[in-house]
C-alpha cells in the first residue's frame, strides 16, 4: 500500500492477511467440535437422531447471527478487536468444556446435554470470525487488489472444519478425549495470542486514532485502501428492502449454509449407515470439506468466462443430482461420489454468490454481504437438525440416507429462485427508475 512516507503505518497488508487467515482458520475449526464426536455423546447421553443433530450444529448458530453485527463493528473499530473478542469467547467455551469433561465424562454424562449445547454456541463465536477477517483484510488493499487477498482468506479459512473433523477422532484414539481438547484449546489460545501481539489495524483506522482525521481522508482520494463509509446499519436496511438481496440470502443459505450443515452431518452419516470408524468418518468428512473449499478457486475463474444464469442453473442441477443419489444410494462407493458430486456443487455456488452482489445490489454491498455471510451461514443450524428428525422417524439406517432429500428439496427451491433472478433482471432492466439497475448476467 502506497501511504506517505512522512506518516508512520505500523503493520502492512500481507502481515493482516496471514494473520487474520491464521485467526479465522482457528476460530473457524469450532464448527466441528462436536461433529466427529457426535456418536460417542450420542451413546453416553442417549440423544435421538433430532438432538444429535442439534448438537452437531449448535456452533452455527452463533457463529453464523454474530457475523452480522461484528462485521459491522470492523468499520467502527477496525479488525483486532471484533477478531480478539470473538477468539477469547471461543477460547471461553472451549475452556468450559475441557472442565466439563474432565469432571463428568465418560460415567457422569447424563444432564448435561443442555450445558453441551451451551458450550458450544460460546465455541461457536470463533465461526463469526470470517466476517471480521473479510472486512480488515478489505481495508489493507484497494479494490482492484482484494481479489487475491480474500480468496486466500476464505479458501485456506474454510478448510479448517475438514481437518478438524479429521485430526479431532485421530487425536482421541490417540491420546484420549481430555488431552485432544486440551490440545485444541492451546493451538487456539497459541493462534490468538499470535494474532493480537502481531495484528495491526488498517492505515484508516491507526491515523484516526491518532487524530490525524485530515491525512486518514486523503487515503480515500489517493485510493490506497477502503475507509469506512460510516453507513453499515443504513446498509444493511437499504439492503433488505431488495427482493433480490433474499434470493441470495437463499442461495447462500444452500451452498455455503449446506456445506457447514455436511460437514457438521456427515461423521454421524458414516458411521450410522457404514460404521465406519470415527477417525473414518472424519477422514471421509475431510474429502467432502477440502473439495467443497478448493474448488471455489477454479470456480471464481469460471464465473468470470461462464453465464452466471446458466452456472447457477449447473450447480444447482448437480448439488440435485447428488443428492439424490445419496439419498438412494446403498452403496459405500455411490455414496462417497456423491458426497463430493456435493460438494463440488456447492464450492462452485460458494465462488459465484458474492460476486452478484455488486451486480444485483450496487447501492448496498455491505448490507447486503452481512445479510448473505449472516442469514445465510444459518443453514448450517438449521440443517442437521432436520436431517436427524427425518433419521428419527425412519427405522434403521434408511434415515440417515433420506436425510439428503433435504438438500435434495433446497436445490429444487434453488432452481426455481434461478428463474425468479432472471425474471427481476429483465423488469429492472424494463424499469430502471425503480430500482437500481443490475448489471446484465
Amino acid at each position: 500500500m502506497s501511504v506517505d512516507p512522512r506518516i508512520r503505518i505500523e503493520g502492512s497488508g500481507r502481515r493482516a492477511l496471514w494473520l487474520a487467515t491464521l485467526a479465522f482458520f482457528g476460530g473457524f475449526a469450532g464448527v466441528a467440535v462436536f461433529g466427529p464426536m457426535v456418536p460417542r455423546f450420542a451413546s453416553l447421553l442417549h440423544l435421538t437422531p433430532l438432538e444429535a443433530g442439534v448438537l452437531a450444529s449448535i456452533p452455527n448458530l452463533t457463529g453464523s447471527l454474530l457475523r452480522i453485527p461484528f462485521g459491522a463493528w470492523v468499520d467502527r473499530v477496525g479488525g483486532r478487536r471484533p477478531f480478539a473478542v470473538l477468539l477469547g469467547l471461543t477460547l471461553v467455551g472451549m475452556a468450559g468444556l475441557l472442565v466439563l469433561l474432565r469432571a463428568a465424562y465418560p460415567g457422569h454424562m447424563d444432564g448435561t446435554f443442555p450445558l453441551l449445547l451451551a458450550l458450544g454456541t460460546l465455541i461457536g463465536c470463533g465461526v463469526a470470525t470470517f466476517s471480521v477477517g473479510i472486512a480488515q483484510v478489505s481495508y489493507w488493499f484497494p479494490r482492484e487488489r482484494q481479489g487475491g487477498p480474500l480468496g486466500v482468506f476464505a479458501g485456506l479459512g474454510n478448510t479448517s472444519p475438514g481437518l478438524s473433523s479429521w485430526l479431532l477422532p485421530l487425536a482421541v484414539g490417540s491420546l484420549g478425549i481430555l488431552s485432544a481438547y486440551g490440545l485444541w484449546l492451546l493451538a487456539l489460545l497459541v493462534v490468538t495470542v499470535v494474532y493480537v501481539w502481531f495484528v495491526r489495524d488498517a492505515p484508516w483506522f491507526q491515523l484516526r486514532r491518532r487524530g490525524r482525521e485530515a491525512e486518514a481522508a486523503r487515503l480515500a482520494e489517493r485510493g490506497t485502501g477502503l475507509v469506512p463509509s460510516g453507513s453499515t446499519w443504513q446498509g444493511l436496511a437499504l439492503a433488505a428492502r431488495e427482493p433480490v438481496t433474499w434470493a441470495l440470502v437463499f442461495f447462500y443459505f444452500i451452498s455455503f449454509g449446506g456445506f457447514l450443515a455436511l460437514t457438521a452431518w456427515l461423521p454421524t452419516y458414516w458411521h450410522a449407515v457404514y460404521a465406519v470408524s470415527l477417525t473414518a468418518g472424519g477422514l471421509l468428512t475431510l474429502a467432502f470439506s477440502l473439495a467443497t473449499a478448493l474448488v471455489r478457486v477454479p470456480g471464481g475463474l469460471l464465473s468470470d468466462r461462464l453465464s452466471i444464469r446458466y452456472a447457477l442453473a449447473g450447480n444447482f442441477g448437480l448439488i440435485l443430482v447428488a443428492s439424490l443419489a445419496a439419498a438412494f444410494s446403498g452403496s459405500f462407493g455411490l455414496s462417497l461420489a456423491a458426497t463430493v458430486g456435493i460438494a463440488l456443487g456447492m464450492g462452485l455456488q460458494n465462488a459465484i454468490v458474492f460476486k452478484l452482489l455488486p451486480r444485483f445490489v450496487p447501492h448496498a454491498v455491505g448490507g447486503a454481504s452481512g445479510w448473505v455471510g449472516g442469514l445465510g451461514a444459518l443453514g448450517g443450524f438449521v440443517l442437521p437438525p432436520v436431517m436427524g428428525w427425518i433419521a428419527g422417524a425412519m427405522t434403521g439406517t434408511t434415515g440417515y440416507e433420506r436425510g439428503f432429500l433435504v438438500v435434495s428439496g433446497l436445490a429444487v427451491l434453488g432452481l426455481a429462485t434461478t428463474g425468479w433472478l432472471a425474471r427481476w433482471r429483465r423488469s429492472a432492466a424494463r424499469a430502471p427508475h425503480r430500482r437500481p439497475q443490475a448489471t446484465r448476467i
